[in-house]
Protein backbone atom coordinates (compact mmCIF):
# COMPACT_ATOMS: atom_id res chain seq x y z
CA UNK A 1 0.00 0.00 0.00
CA UNK A 2 0.95 3.43 0.03
CA UNK A 3 4.44 4.08 1.95
CA UNK A 4 3.72 7.92 1.71
CA UNK A 5 0.03 8.43 2.49
CA UNK A 6 0.32 6.11 5.64
CA UNK A 7 -2.49 3.94 4.86
CA UNK A 8 -0.06 1.22 5.24
CA UNK A 9 -0.17 1.52 8.86
CA UNK A 10 -1.17 -1.68 10.71
CA UNK A 11 -3.46 -2.22 7.75
CA UNK A 12 -5.27 -5.87 7.99
CA UNK A 13 -7.07 -6.71 4.86
CA UNK A 14 -9.94 -9.25 5.08
CA UNK A 15 -11.71 -10.98 2.90
CA UNK A 16 -15.43 -12.38 2.49
CA UNK A 17 -17.90 -14.05 0.40
CA UNK A 18 -17.85 -16.48 -1.49
CA UNK A 19 -15.57 -19.44 -2.07
CA UNK A 20 -15.00 -22.77 -3.70
CA UNK A 21 -15.01 -25.99 -1.61
CA UNK A 22 -12.05 -27.17 -2.94
CA UNK A 23 -10.21 -23.62 -2.61
CA UNK A 24 -7.40 -23.31 -0.24
CA UNK A 25 -5.46 -20.39 1.62
CA UNK A 26 -2.78 -18.72 -0.70
CA UNK A 27 0.65 -19.56 -0.02
CA UNK A 28 0.63 -22.08 3.15
CA UNK A 29 4.45 -22.05 3.36
CA UNK A 30 6.46 -23.01 6.83
CA UNK A 31 9.64 -21.73 6.96
CA UNK A 32 12.21 -22.69 9.46
CA UNK A 33 15.66 -20.49 9.63
CA UNK A 34 18.14 -21.86 11.32
CA UNK A 35 21.40 -19.07 11.72
CA UNK A 36 25.10 -19.76 13.32
CA UNK A 37 26.94 -16.33 12.77
CA UNK A 38 30.52 -16.70 14.48
CA UNK A 39 31.94 -13.01 14.06
CA UNK A 40 35.13 -12.07 14.97
CA UNK A 41 36.08 -8.73 14.27
CA UNK A 42 39.57 -6.92 15.04
CA UNK A 43 40.16 -3.97 14.83
CA UNK A 44 43.56 -1.36 15.34
CA UNK A 45 42.56 2.31 14.47
CA UNK A 46 45.92 4.92 14.45
CA UNK A 47 44.11 8.25 13.53
CA UNK A 48 45.48 11.50 13.37
CA UNK A 49 43.53 14.33 12.79
CA UNK A 50 44.50 18.13 12.22
CA UNK A 51 42.25 20.20 11.79
CA UNK A 52 41.89 23.92 11.11
CA UNK A 53 38.21 24.96 9.99
CA UNK A 54 38.45 27.89 7.63
CA UNK A 55 36.86 25.66 5.40
CA UNK A 56 39.86 25.31 3.64
CA UNK A 57 41.08 22.71 6.12
CA UNK A 58 42.33 19.58 5.27
CA UNK A 59 41.90 16.43 6.79
CA UNK A 60 44.67 13.79 6.64
CA UNK A 61 43.45 10.28 7.95
CA UNK A 62 45.62 7.13 8.31
CA UNK A 63 43.93 3.95 9.10
CA UNK A 64 44.90 0.51 9.65
CA UNK A 65 42.16 -1.71 10.03
CA UNK A 66 42.62 -5.71 10.25
CA UNK A 67 39.27 -7.08 9.99
CA UNK A 68 38.69 -10.70 10.23
CA UNK A 69 35.25 -11.87 9.36
CA UNK A 70 34.33 -15.50 9.60
CA UNK A 71 30.61 -16.36 9.32
CA UNK A 72 28.85 -19.73 9.14
CA UNK A 73 24.98 -19.74 8.31
CA UNK A 74 22.87 -22.51 8.62
CA UNK A 75 19.30 -22.65 6.49
CA UNK A 76 16.45 -24.71 6.60
CA UNK A 77 13.62 -24.01 4.63
CA UNK A 78 10.10 -25.97 4.41
CA UNK A 79 7.74 -25.67 1.96
CA UNK A 80 4.57 -27.05 1.35
CA UNK A 81 2.42 -25.26 -1.03
CA UNK A 82 0.15 -26.07 -4.03
CA UNK A 83 -1.14 -23.22 -7.01
CA UNK A 84 -3.86 -22.63 -8.96
CA UNK A 85 -4.12 -20.21 -11.13
CA UNK A 86 -2.76 -16.97 -12.77
CA UNK A 87 0.98 -16.30 -12.62
CA UNK A 88 1.37 -20.00 -11.02
CA UNK A 89 2.33 -23.19 -13.25
CA UNK A 90 4.23 -25.39 -10.79
CA UNK A 91 3.21 -27.52 -7.43
CA UNK A 92 4.36 -28.75 -4.22
CA UNK A 93 3.47 -32.09 -3.41
CA UNK A 94 5.73 -32.47 -0.45
CA UNK A 95 7.93 -30.75 1.94
CA UNK A 96 11.45 -30.45 0.97
CA UNK A 97 14.51 -28.58 2.68
CA UNK A 98 17.29 -26.89 1.47
CA UNK A 99 20.10 -26.63 3.39
CA UNK A 100 22.62 -23.54 2.85
CA UNK A 101 26.11 -23.32 4.45
CA UNK A 102 28.11 -20.35 4.17
CA UNK A 103 32.08 -19.54 5.63
CA UNK A 104 33.45 -16.28 4.81
CA UNK A 105 36.57 -15.22 6.21
CA UNK A 106 37.73 -12.02 5.00
CA UNK A 107 41.18 -10.03 5.94
CA UNK A 108 41.11 -6.38 5.39
CA UNK A 109 44.35 -4.10 6.21
CA UNK A 110 43.10 -0.24 5.04
CA UNK A 111 45.17 2.60 4.87
CA UNK A 112 42.86 5.81 4.11
CA UNK A 113 44.48 9.08 2.81
CA UNK A 114 41.24 11.94 2.99
CA UNK A 115 41.78 15.18 2.00
CA UNK A 116 38.19 17.02 3.14
CA UNK A 117 37.71 20.19 1.83
CA UNK A 118 34.00 21.58 3.01
CA UNK A 119 33.95 24.59 1.07
CA UNK A 120 31.45 23.26 -2.10
CA UNK A 121 29.10 21.46 0.08
CA UNK A 122 29.33 17.68 -0.92
CA UNK A 123 30.22 16.84 2.75
CA UNK A 124 26.90 14.87 4.29
CA UNK A 125 27.39 17.85 7.05
CA UNK A 126 27.61 20.47 5.03
CA UNK A 127 24.02 20.22 3.52
CA UNK A 128 21.58 22.69 3.91
CA UNK A 129 18.00 21.16 5.68
CA UNK A 130 16.11 20.53 2.42
CA UNK A 131 18.53 18.95 0.39
CA UNK A 132 18.69 16.38 3.81
CA UNK A 133 15.36 15.96 3.68
CA UNK A 134 15.46 15.09 0.15
CA UNK A 135 18.93 12.75 0.31
CA UNK A 136 16.84 10.78 3.81
CA UNK A 137 13.92 10.44 1.54
CA UNK A 138 14.93 9.17 -1.50
CA UNK A 139 14.45 5.59 0.03
CA UNK A 140 11.06 6.38 0.31
CA UNK A 141 10.93 7.00 -3.62
CA UNK A 142 12.19 4.24 -4.83
CA UNK A 143 10.20 1.70 -2.42
CA UNK A 144 6.92 3.46 -3.79
CA UNK A 145 8.39 2.53 -7.64
CA UNK A 146 8.98 -1.35 -6.37
CA UNK A 147 5.41 -1.02 -4.86
CA UNK A 148 4.24 0.36 -7.91
CA UNK A 149 6.55 -2.26 -9.92
CA UNK A 150 5.20 -5.21 -8.23
CA UNK A 151 1.69 -4.50 -8.76
CA UNK A 152 1.55 -3.66 -12.28
CA UNK A 153 3.14 -7.59 -12.65
CA UNK A 154 0.09 -9.10 -10.59
CA UNK A 155 -2.60 -6.72 -12.57
CA UNK A 156 -1.30 -8.24 -15.88
CA UNK A 157 -1.51 -11.57 -15.16
CA UNK A 158 -4.76 -10.60 -13.54
CA UNK A 159 -5.86 -9.26 -16.78
CA UNK A 160 -3.95 -12.23 -18.69
CA UNK A 161 -6.48 -14.44 -16.41
CA UNK A 162 -9.47 -12.45 -16.97
CA UNK A 163 -9.31 -12.03 -21.31
CA UNK A 164 -8.57 -15.70 -21.32
CA UNK A 165 -12.02 -16.36 -19.82
CA UNK A 166 -14.03 -13.61 -22.15
CA UNK A 167 -14.34 -11.56 -18.91
CA UNK A 168 -14.99 -7.67 -18.86
CA UNK A 169 -13.72 -6.16 -15.67
CA UNK A 170 -14.46 -2.77 -14.91
CA UNK A 171 -13.01 -0.87 -11.76
CA UNK A 172 -15.23 2.10 -10.69
CA UNK A 173 -13.87 4.87 -8.46
CA UNK A 174 -15.32 7.56 -6.90
CA UNK A 175 -15.64 9.93 -3.93
CA UNK A 176 -17.17 8.25 -1.05
CA UNK A 177 -21.38 8.86 -1.66
CA UNK A 178 -21.17 9.50 -5.14
CA UNK A 179 -23.84 6.80 -5.40
CA UNK A 180 -21.83 3.93 -6.74
CA UNK A 181 -23.10 0.83 -5.07
CA UNK A 182 -26.93 2.59 -6.19
CA UNK A 183 -25.55 2.06 -9.67
CA UNK A 184 -24.50 -1.05 -9.40
CA UNK A 185 -27.94 -2.28 -7.70
CA UNK A 186 -30.04 -0.50 -10.09
CA UNK A 187 -27.34 -1.83 -12.97
CA UNK A 188 -27.72 -5.33 -12.15
CA UNK A 189 -31.46 -5.90 -11.76
CA UNK A 190 -32.38 -4.25 -15.31
CA UNK A 191 -29.83 -6.10 -16.90
CA UNK A 192 -31.06 -9.02 -15.40
CA UNK A 193 -28.87 -11.41 -15.96
CA UNK A 194 -27.97 -10.66 -19.59
CA UNK A 195 -24.96 -10.63 -19.60
CA UNK A 196 -24.00 -11.99 -16.17
CA UNK A 197 -22.53 -9.60 -13.45
CA UNK A 198 -20.55 -10.27 -9.86
CA UNK A 199 -19.17 -7.86 -7.79
CA UNK A 200 -15.84 -7.35 -5.73
CA UNK A 201 -16.82 -4.97 -3.16
CA UNK A 202 -14.05 -2.61 -1.34
CA UNK A 203 -14.32 -0.71 1.92
CA UNK A 204 -12.20 -0.25 4.60
CA UNK A 205 -15.05 -1.88 6.62
CA UNK A 206 -17.99 -3.34 7.18
CA UNK A 207 -20.02 -6.08 4.95
CA UNK A 208 -22.74 -3.54 4.62
CA UNK A 209 -22.34 -3.13 0.66
CA UNK A 210 -21.55 -6.77 -0.21
CA UNK A 211 -24.97 -7.12 1.61
CA UNK A 212 -26.66 -4.66 -0.52
CA UNK A 213 -25.56 -6.23 -3.79
CA UNK A 214 -26.19 -9.96 -2.66
CA UNK A 215 -29.59 -8.74 -2.32
CA UNK A 216 -30.00 -8.45 -6.20
CA UNK A 217 -29.18 -12.04 -6.20
CA UNK A 218 -25.77 -11.44 -7.93
CA UNK A 219 -22.77 -13.17 -6.48
CA UNK A 220 -20.44 -10.44 -4.25
CA UNK A 221 -16.91 -10.82 -2.54
CA UNK A 222 -16.27 -8.00 0.12
CA UNK A 223 -12.61 -6.65 0.80
CA UNK A 224 -12.08 -4.72 3.88
CA UNK A 225 -8.57 -2.98 3.44
CA UNK A 226 -8.45 -1.92 7.26
CA UNK A 227 -6.23 1.57 6.94
CA UNK A 228 -5.92 1.05 3.91
CA UNK A 229 -6.91 3.52 0.93
CA UNK A 230 -7.52 1.77 -2.26
CA UNK A 231 -7.61 -1.68 -3.45
CA UNK A 232 -4.43 -3.69 -5.16
CA UNK A 233 -3.92 -6.26 -7.87
CA UNK A 234 -3.02 -9.15 -5.17
CA UNK A 235 -6.70 -8.14 -3.13
CA UNK A 236 -8.41 -8.40 -6.55
CA UNK A 237 -6.44 -12.05 -7.34
CA UNK A 238 -8.07 -13.27 -3.92
CA UNK A 239 -11.46 -12.15 -4.64
CA UNK A 240 -11.69 -13.70 -8.56
CA UNK A 241 -10.41 -16.81 -6.44
CA UNK A 242 -12.75 -16.67 -4.20
CA UNK A 243 -15.58 -14.83 -6.71
CA UNK A 244 -14.84 -17.52 -9.44
CA UNK A 245 -16.91 -15.59 -12.04
CA UNK A 246 -18.49 -17.27 -15.03
CA UNK A 247 -16.45 -17.21 -18.45
CA UNK A 248 -18.20 -13.81 -20.63
CA UNK A 249 -19.60 -12.19 -17.99
CA UNK A 250 -18.64 -8.77 -16.09
CA UNK A 251 -17.01 -8.28 -12.99
CA UNK A 252 -17.64 -5.16 -11.75
CA UNK A 253 -14.80 -3.83 -8.60
CA UNK A 254 -16.47 -1.09 -6.40
CA UNK A 255 -13.22 0.47 -5.59
CA UNK A 256 -12.58 1.76 -2.00
CA UNK A 257 -14.29 5.70 -2.12
CA UNK A 258 -11.45 7.58 -2.88
CA UNK A 259 -10.22 9.87 -6.05
CA UNK A 260 -6.54 9.94 -5.38
CA UNK A 261 -5.02 6.60 -4.31
CA UNK A 262 -6.66 4.21 -7.01
CA UNK A 263 -5.63 6.25 -9.80
CA UNK A 264 -1.79 4.96 -9.40
CA UNK A 265 -2.87 1.14 -8.83
CA UNK A 266 -3.95 -1.16 -11.85
CA UNK A 267 -5.72 -3.91 -10.78
CA UNK A 268 -6.05 -5.57 -14.34
CA UNK A 269 -9.56 -4.41 -14.88
CA UNK A 270 -10.02 -2.95 -18.58
CA UNK A 271 -11.54 0.55 -17.66
CA UNK A 272 -11.62 2.80 -14.97
CA UNK A 273 -14.85 4.07 -14.69
CA UNK A 274 -15.18 7.16 -12.56
CA UNK A 275 -18.64 8.32 -11.19
CA UNK A 276 -19.19 11.60 -10.44
CA UNK A 277 -22.50 13.27 -8.73
CA UNK A 278 -24.05 16.58 -9.33
CA UNK A 279 -23.97 17.34 -5.75
CA UNK A 280 -19.71 16.74 -5.54
CA UNK A 281 -18.97 20.56 -7.67
CA UNK A 282 -18.37 20.40 -11.58
CA UNK A 283 -14.93 21.29 -10.80
CA UNK A 284 -14.17 18.10 -9.50
CA UNK A 285 -12.10 16.42 -12.76
CA UNK A 286 -9.74 19.80 -12.41
CA UNK A 287 -8.83 19.16 -8.72
CA UNK A 288 -8.45 15.08 -9.12
CA UNK A 289 -6.77 15.23 -12.72
CA UNK A 290 -4.72 11.97 -12.06
CA UNK A 291 -8.17 10.15 -11.69
CA UNK A 292 -10.23 11.78 -14.33
CA UNK A 293 -7.03 11.11 -16.33
CA UNK A 294 -7.28 7.53 -15.94
CA UNK A 295 -10.85 6.60 -16.63
CA UNK A 296 -12.19 5.76 -19.51
CA UNK A 297 -15.83 6.73 -18.53
CA UNK A 298 -17.16 9.79 -16.54
CA UNK A 299 -20.70 8.51 -15.40
CA UNK A 300 -22.29 12.01 -14.06
CA UNK A 301 -24.79 10.66 -11.64
CA UNK A 302 -27.62 11.94 -9.54
CA UNK A 303 -29.16 13.97 -12.95
CA UNK A 304 -32.59 14.14 -11.35
CA UNK A 305 -30.95 16.45 -8.56
CA UNK A 306 -30.10 19.10 -11.04
CA UNK A 307 -33.25 21.15 -10.76
CA UNK A 308 -32.44 21.94 -7.15
CA UNK A 309 -28.99 22.41 -7.63
CA UNK A 310 -26.18 25.00 -8.98
CA UNK A 311 -24.45 22.92 -11.05
CA UNK A 312 -22.78 23.42 -14.45
CA UNK A 313 -23.17 20.47 -16.46
CA UNK A 314 -21.52 21.49 -19.24
CA UNK A 315 -18.33 23.44 -17.20
CA UNK A 316 -18.34 19.56 -15.41
CA UNK A 317 -17.86 18.30 -18.39
CA UNK A 318 -14.89 20.87 -20.17
CA UNK A 319 -13.18 20.03 -17.07
CA UNK A 320 -13.39 16.40 -17.59
CA UNK A 321 -11.94 16.71 -20.96
CA UNK A 322 -9.87 19.37 -20.50
CA UNK A 323 -7.95 16.72 -18.34
CA UNK A 324 -8.50 13.61 -20.99
CA UNK A 325 -10.03 14.19 -24.11
CA UNK A 326 -10.95 11.28 -25.05
CA UNK A 327 -13.31 10.51 -21.66
CA UNK A 328 -16.52 9.09 -22.33
CA UNK A 329 -19.40 10.76 -20.59
CA UNK A 330 -22.62 9.56 -20.02
CA UNK A 331 -25.30 11.39 -17.62
CA UNK A 332 -27.51 9.36 -15.50
CA UNK A 333 -29.41 8.76 -13.04
CA UNK A 334 -29.41 5.39 -10.35
CA UNK A 335 -32.38 6.82 -9.04
CA UNK A 336 -34.75 7.42 -11.58
CA UNK A 337 -33.25 5.68 -14.47
CA UNK A 338 -32.32 8.25 -16.77
CA UNK A 339 -29.39 7.89 -18.99
CA UNK A 340 -29.09 4.01 -18.01
CA UNK A 341 -29.63 2.75 -21.30
CA UNK A 342 -26.66 4.29 -22.88
CA UNK A 343 -25.04 3.23 -19.81
CA UNK A 344 -26.09 -0.52 -20.78
CA UNK A 345 -25.33 -0.64 -23.70
CA UNK A 346 -21.78 0.52 -23.82
CA UNK A 347 -21.41 -2.53 -21.28
CA UNK A 348 -22.54 -5.00 -23.65
CA UNK A 349 -20.79 -3.40 -26.47
CA UNK A 350 -17.71 -3.94 -24.72
CA UNK A 351 -18.34 -7.24 -23.24
CA UNK A 352 -19.32 -8.76 -27.16
CA UNK A 353 -15.82 -6.75 -28.67
CA UNK A 354 -13.85 -9.32 -26.16
CA UNK A 355 -13.18 -12.57 -27.71
CA UNK A 356 -15.52 -15.82 -26.33
CA UNK A 357 -13.66 -17.88 -24.08
CA UNK A 358 -12.25 -21.62 -24.93
CA UNK A 359 -14.10 -24.55 -22.99
CA UNK A 360 -12.47 -24.82 -19.88
CA UNK A 361 -10.49 -28.19 -18.68
CA UNK A 362 -10.89 -27.28 -15.04
CA UNK A 363 -12.16 -24.77 -12.34
CA UNK A 364 -11.63 -21.40 -13.24
CA UNK A 365 -10.79 -20.67 -9.82
CA UNK A 366 -7.86 -18.18 -9.81
CA UNK A 367 -5.38 -18.15 -7.07
CA UNK A 368 -3.47 -15.63 -5.27
CA UNK A 369 -0.15 -14.18 -7.11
Amino acid sequence: MCVVCGCSDNAKVTYSGMRAAHDHDPHPHPHVHAHDHGHSHGHDHDHDHDHEHGHDAAHPHDHGHPHSHPHTHDHEHEHGAEHDGPGHGHTHDRPHRHPHRHEHDHDHPHDHGHDHDHGDGEHPHARDAATLHAWRHGGTVALEQEILSKNQLIAERNRGWLEGRGILALNLVSSPGSGKTTLLERTIRDLGGDPVVSVIEGDQATVNDAERIRATGCDAVQINTGTGCHLEADMLAQGLRRLDPPPHSVVMIENVGNLVCPALFDLGEHAKVVILSVTEGEDKPAKYPHMFRAASVMLLNKIDLLPHLRFDVARCIACAREVNPGIHVMQVSAYSGEGLQEWYAWLRDRLGSRPLAPPLTRPSVPAAL
